[in-house]
């Protein structure tokens, strides 16, 4: 059983190394193909109860089919192209059974509630001609839903699946590769040695590292996952109390979602359906991000200070700049993706590049001890990388084989074994780590489909525009709470992409720009992770921390409250994320207005600054905070003096109680 799993995953990572690099087969076959791997390991790894597990004979045959209906697209492309619109008994057979077992597959990775989300869209597609009133479409047959789900661009193998096997799929893989070349130890090492001994420095580690990882991860889960099973016990042992620990972690792993340069697979999505480059939507992440962060670290400094939490020995942190001489080469792959990117670059050929210099690093360090002499190194990393990036665009898969086979032939044997090893293992992981988002992907498509093929979306969107005719602020409540809501039971990638297609349209029209209406929508989604009663980053960490997750979820919520804030800032100041046309100044002077309001709110909500706050000190923070977030004349001046009274006071409290006892 596990050589099937092991074999197959090895094969869907070569098939999409293989199509992303050379495009042999057309998009369409790509996406169900995509789909149908996606299928197989997912019917090979869960047995029908859910979750991980033996898997009986019936579940395999499963897998197996579901791969072999996708060759059905492959094989019979020009007929299905040709006869569009005009299903056959075998279509029909062929796109009600993949449906199914979309259906099915979602529901052991995920549970019940996305498939019954997606199953109401579904029935409103098939039955919703009988509804009363607007809600009432005009009725559609069987074998036109299934057309338009099975067969078509805008259903399970829509955008959504396009961008998980082009896109995503690619990035997770390049994350699997630098977290096996080491890329984890270098980023701790990093963050112990940097804030490690400072004022609850094992806090500040989880932070800092968690953000570094986001940079090549893209998934809160997967963060809270790996590197909280070194932070959280790092933070208990320290004094920490386990929900505070278990919500640092998962805080600071979901922001992972938001930190360019590698987003979550959502912002790889949404450049696709706004039709805006990455680039674009990595820009306006930035600031959010580091105002993310930025709160985050603030609220575990002002919590250590309130609790007379100290750092660790300075003895017992590593040198972080000795980290970074010793991997330092592990950058260079984040380098030259940020790079390309910025450059103009597609995602795909930027994730290629960046892609196949990591397993030419991982391959080449088990050579390159031969050569003698650092500068003789440096040379040997700068030409592999120079001829990987240059034949990038002719074949980029065939330039890192070549390396790697001569790699395993002129290592010491054990070295390249050992390296041979680690690029299996990563193959592997970034196979398996796909499932649950690629999935989602092709079953959110069920709900698009069911919108675009009803008009479903127009009708809710006009009841979004009635209510912001009357205030933008209700619209966004409600679309926050939206996201909330769905994201108790859905991930982040379905959560957006049902909101978006009903919510940030209606924004649009109410004149929110289009990047800051579809983040709005994004940053809720990240949002509704934390937030309980369902908070799947708080519940990935609840084993880790051996707390309860809705005490966790509870103390991530306080701690990530820029998290709520931030978005709608940006709608009524879109500086915040680099849009509008009114120069850095109008920028520098937001970003600034929004580092005093969370500073504000984080003293309000821990109680601590220079020493404990009373009860009206937190009120006027929390005012002074408010404030500055209300975007209405006289507003900002309020909250700059308010600010202004509240900090002096408590300086002056707290140094005259500091002479007192002295």
């Amino acid at each position: 059983m596990l050589r099937v799993v092991f074999f197959s995953a090895i094969l869907f990572s070569t098939f999409q190394l293989v199509t992303s690099a050379f495009s042999p087969l057309s998009s369409t076959v790509v996406r169900a193909l995509h789909v149908g791997f996606l299928l197989l390991l997912t019917f090979l790894l869960h047995p029908w109860q859910g979750g991980q597990g033996r898997t009986s004979l019936a579940t395999k045959a499963l897998g197996f089919a579901a791969l072999i209906l996708s060759g059905y697209h492959w094989v019979f492309e020009a007929d299905l192209v040709q006869r569009a619109g005009e299903l056959t008994d075998a279509d029909m057979v062929v796109g009600v059974i993949t449906l199914v077992l979309v259906f099915e597959a979602a529901r052991r990775i995920m549970g019940l509630a996305l498939p019954l989300i997606c199953l109401g869209f579904l029935c409103y597609a098939l039955f919703g001609e009988y509804l009363p009133g607007a809600l009432a479409h005009r009725g559609y047959g069987l074998d036109q839903v299934v057309g338009q789900l099975a067969f078509g661009t805008e259903g399970i193998y829509g955008t959504p699946t396009y961008v998980s096997s082009s896109y995503i799929f690619l990035f997770i893989l390049f994350g699997a590769f630098l977290e096996q070349a080491g890329m984890i130890d270098l980023f701790t090492n990093f963050a112990l040695g940097t804030v490690g001994h400072t004022k609850g420095g094992p806090a500040k580690v989880s932070v800092v590292s968690s953000g570094l990882m986001g940079t090549i991860n893209g998934s809160g889960v997967a963060n809270v996952v790996t590197t909280g099973q070194f932070t959280i016990p790092l933070m208990k042992k320290f004094g920490y109390k386990p929900a505070f620990a278990g919500a640092v972690e998962a805080t600071s792993s979901m922001g992972g979602q938001i930190m360019p340069p590698v987003m979550g697979a959502v912002a790889f999505i949404m450049a696709e359906t706004i039709n805006v480059p990455y680039v674009e939507i990595a820009k306006a992440a930035a600031i959010p991000a580091m105002l993310y962060f930025f709160t985050v670290f603030w609220m575990v400094h002002l919590e250590a200070g309130r609790a007379g939490l100290k750092g660790l020995p300075k003895a017992e942190c590593p040198d972080p700049w000795a980290a970074i001489r010793q991997r330092w080469y592990l950058l260079l792959p984040l380098i030259s993706l940020v790079y390309l990117l910025f450059a103009g670059f597609t995602p795909m050929f930027s994730g290629m590049v960046g892609l196949a210099l990591t397993v030419v690093l991982i391959f080449g360090a088990s050579f390159s001890g031969r050569l003698n002499g650092t500068s003789l190194r440096l040379l040997f990393w700068i030409a592999l990388g120079l001829a990987c990036s240059a034949f990038a665009k002719v074949g980029i898969v065939a330039v890192v084989a070549v390396i790697a086979v001569l790699a395993v032939l002129l290592a010491p044997r054990q070295d390249g074994r050992a390296t041979l090893r680690v690029a299996v293992t990563a193959l592997v992981d970034g196979a398996l780590h796909a499932l649950p988002v690629g999935v989602a992907c092709a079953l959110v498509g069920v709900i698009i489909g069911s919108l675009t093929l009803t008009g479903g979306a127009t009708a809710f969107a006009g009841y979004i525009i009635q209510i912001g005719g009357e205030s933008l602020f209700l619209s966004l409540v409600l679309t926050m709470l939206t996201c909330l809501v769905l994201g108790m039971g859905i991930p982040t990638i379905p959560n957006y992409i049902i909101t978006s297609s009903i919510a940030a349209p209606a924004l649009l029209e109410l004149g929110v720009p289009l990047v800051v209406s579809h983040m709005f929508v994004f940053y809720f989604g990240i949002m509704a992770d934390l937030t309980p009663p369902v908070a799947l980053a708080a519940f990935a960490a609840a084993p880790i921390a051996k707390e309860s997750g809705l005490k966790i979820g509870l103390r991530a919520v306080q701690i990530a409250i820029a998290g709520f804030v931030v978005p709608y800032m940006a709608v009524y100041a879109p500086e915040l994320m680099l849009q509008g046309d009114k120069g850095l100044e109008a920028t520098f002077y937001v970003v600034f207005k929004a580092l005093l309001a969370v500073s504000l709110w984080g003293i309000a909500v821990v109680g601590h600054l220079r020493s404990a706050l009373n009860l009206l000190e937190r009120l006027l923070a929390f005012a002074a905070a408010s404030l500055l977030v209300v975007a209405l004349p006289l507003t900002d001046e309020a909250g700059f003096a308010l600010a202004a009274l509240v900090l002096g006071w408590h300086i002056w409290r707290s140094r005259s109680a500091q002479a007192l006892t002295v």
